[in-house]
């Protein structure tokens, strides 16, 4: 059997080992000129990767490329073995959790601040790394409105991408249109419903009637029915 050469099979090797192989950093960014950002959030301009690379080792920190596709890529200047460290504490505690499957029902006609609290609950269950089941309950003549219903579903998909995924398209069954959604990649996600303008992190939404654990889901949509 044919071996690769062995610079090659070192690169695949490292790849399959390391989920941040992939993130470009300090002499590994190939662009020639790049724009940085400081280690405190600061627009420091656009430069040469060299140059860059030397402010960072001057800080005693790394240079990476965060925004590898902009023209000219981004790079910040940061503590890259801190931020390793701190996304595999995050994984490491999403799994020692569990992976739970929350509920979060919607209605047809469904005003927008109760859609917004919705969408916060359903971002705090997928920030977790819970799996989320949408719900959106029809009552008596709603079911001739079925368009309004899939409109709902369909856009609380969208307002949710930055940390979730839809697993499969929404499905009406019985009065229910369901969809399940699971989370992004720990390094993927972003909050957006639960931070505040400054980009501090806010309190955890008021309870909700309608949000449930799966295990109590079925004993909720049979209370709704009667």
């Amino acid at each position: 059997m044919a071996r690769s050469p062995s610079g090659k099979g070192s690169y695949y090797r490292n790849r399959n080992r390391d989920p941040f192989f992939n993130i470009r950093r300090n002499q590994r960014i190939r662009a020639s000129e790049v724009r940085v950002i400081g280690p405190d959030g600061g627009q420091l301009g656009l430069m040469s990767s060299a140059e860059a690379y030397q402010l960072a080792q001057r800080a005693g920190l790394d240079l990476v490329e965060v925004a590898a596709q902009a023209r000219p890529p981004v790079c910040r200047i940061m503590d890259f073995g801190k931020y390793v460290y701190e996304q595999q504490k995050k994984s490491k505690e999403s799994k020692s959790t569990g992976s739970k499957v929350k509920e979060v029902k919607f209605r047809v006609r469904i005003e927008q601040h109760d859609f917004l609290t919705k969408l916060r609950h359903a971002e705090e269950f997928l920030d977790k790394g819970n799996k989320v089941k949408v719900t959106l309950f029809f009552r008596g003549r709603e079911m001739a409105h079925q368009d309004l219903g899939y409109d709902t579903i369909r856009r609380a998909i969208k307002d949710l991408e930055h940390i979730g995924t839809a697993d499969n398209e929404p499905r009406l069954m019985g009065r229910n249109i369901i969809v399940m959604m699971s989370p992004l990649p720990v390094n993927k996600r972003k909050l957006i419903y639960n931070v505040s303008d400054k980009g501090e992190r806010l309190p955890p939404p008021p309870p909700d009637v309608d949000v449930d654990d799966e295990d109590s889901s079925d004993e909720d949509s049979s209370e709704d029915q009667s």
